[in-house]
């Protein structure tokens, strides 16, 4: 039995994790867009820090890169080798191991790493900023950074659409949750939502170098239904357009999740 909240929170929720994306295919494919865009490199050694159930690790493993999977859920990392198996990809390593101590990796191995999830959970600053410590620790110099985010805009949105009421009920918590960013519920553990205009400012503190930010839904999020059902051009044509929309600023809020990209800086003594 899992005895940390969140990783037994997605050991019970491990099959809908890897269902989730299947839901939200602009999410997945504007951020695989992203990762095709910024590791453009053969056989590069990737850590997917938080990587659930494998999405990612098992679209950069088919690529021919050679990928780490670390996650708090042993029933996700499962999910995730039956799955590649099925696909007929290998990954290379898996840890079940807390994104806020990398200390059985080794430092400055990996060419980019992916913490797509941890920091949805993680409600203090130094937390926070720990785990992106962590992965700093383990990036090489010059290597490339993904961090994903969950804005504070998305949970009002999402029961705008499905449970109005209990936002009126609830209403001191849920303004509450807008200053600071805390869920104060119990449905998904030591939930974080973060303010868009405050993350590049939080990840160059931690010490990267910005390249760019993303909202990954550009301006579809909560909008997907037909979206869901396209294929070939037409769907590439609101990919690539939710892309570069989500390149705007001005679309971020409106936007579920914030894709960071950074870069780790270079070692000035190479």
């Amino acid at each position: 039995m899992n005895d940390h909240p969140v990783g037994s929170f997605y050991d019970q929720s491990a099959q809908r994790e890897w269902e989730r994306l299947e839901r939200h295919r602009v999410e997945f494919l504007v951020t695989q867009r992203a990762l095709l865009e910024h590791l453009t490199a053969a056989n590069l050694q990737i850590a997917d820090i938080g990587g659930g159930p494998g999405r990612y690790t098992i679209f950069l493993a088919g690529l021919g890169h050679h990928l780490t999977l670390v996650d708090l859920s042993q029933v996700e990392i499962r999910i995730a080798l039956e799955q590649a198996e099925r696909a007929g990809i290998a990954i290379g390593q898996t840890l079940q191991a807390n994104a806020l101590d990398l200390s059985s990796l080794p430092e400055a191995h990996f060419d980019a790493v992916l913490i797509l999830g941890p920091l949805y959970h993680l409600q203090e600053e130094a937390e926070r900023c720990q785990a992106v410590s962590q992965a700093m620790r383990i990036l090489k110099p010059g290597g490339i950074l993904f961090a994903a985010f969950i804005t504070i805009f998305a949970p009002f949105r999402d029961y705008a659409a499905t449970d109005p009421d209990t936002v009126f009920i609830e209403r001191v918590e849920w303004l509450k949750m807008l200053q600071d960013g805390r869920n104060f519920g119990e449905g998904f553990p030591g939930a974080f939502f973060s303010h868009p205009d405050r993350l590049i400012s939080f990840m160059e503190g931690c010490g990267l170098e910005t390249i760019k930010m993303i909202g990954v839904e550009g301006v579809v999020a909560a909008h997907e239904e037909k979206i869901n059902l396209l294929q070939g051009k037409v769907l590439d044509f609101w990919v690539e357009l939710n892309y570069r929309l989500g390149e705007d600023p001005a679309c971020w809020g409106a936007a579920n999740h914030l894709l960071y990209i950074g870069q780790k800086p270079a070692d000035k003594n190479a």
